[in-house]
């Protein structure tokens, strides 16, 4: 329907929940605390990373390296304990995040970082000791702020950063997750 509480939705999708912020906010620390404690309270949950830079998932002299060095698009690395796909672009665009979240298998909640100019549901991360802008107020898809100290004036809710059982109590209701 277009209202707030599909907005962390895509059709046929599990529920999405971002993490954004300047560098340095404490995102990834804060998505790593999430991840624990949603799956440890039973949720199935799935991640996506947002690099603004270039990165190798593989390294040189690793098999899968050498096969996309030598020109393949895609290469799929698979043993008993996990398996990934790894992408070549070359000279195709970065894909949009709808894109890799139908990519995902099923799970209830995806929690996304980065990707701060999309449209999902996303809580701000604030490092208070740097001066980077603020995402609450300008981005109505911002429903909670978590810092490291008091946000004076705040249009949502803020929790601390450090206390994860709030927050992940917070995404639990905000994504109506059962």
């Amino acid at each position: 329907c277009g209202c707030p509480a599909d907005r962390g939705r895509v059709p046929g999708m599990t529920r999405i929940i971002g993490v954004a912020g300047f560098k340095n906010a404490g995102k990834t620390t804060l998505v790593e605390k999430l991840v624990r404690e949603l799956t440890a309270r039973g949720h199935l949950v799935s991640t996506v990373k947002h690099a603004h830079h270039s990165f190798d998932s593989d390294h040189e002299g690793r098999d899968s390296f050498r096969h996309r060095k030598a020109g393949a698009s895609e290469v799929a690395v698979v043993s008993r304990h996990r398996w990934a796909i790894i992408h070549e672009l070359r000279d195709e665009e970065e894909p949009p995040l709808a894109e890799i979240l139908a990519k995902l298998a099923p799970c209830d909640l995806v929690i996304v970082e980065g990707y701060k100019r999309d449209s999902h549901d996303k809580i701000e991360v604030r490092n208070l000791d740097l001066d980077h802008p603020r995402l609450a107020g300008d981005d109505p898809t911002v429903v909670a702020i978590a810092a490291n100290g008091e946000v004076a004036n705040a249009p949502v809710p803020v929790f601390s950063r450090d206390d994860v059982t709030a927050l992940a109590t917070f995404i639990e209701r905000h994504m109506e997750l059962a």
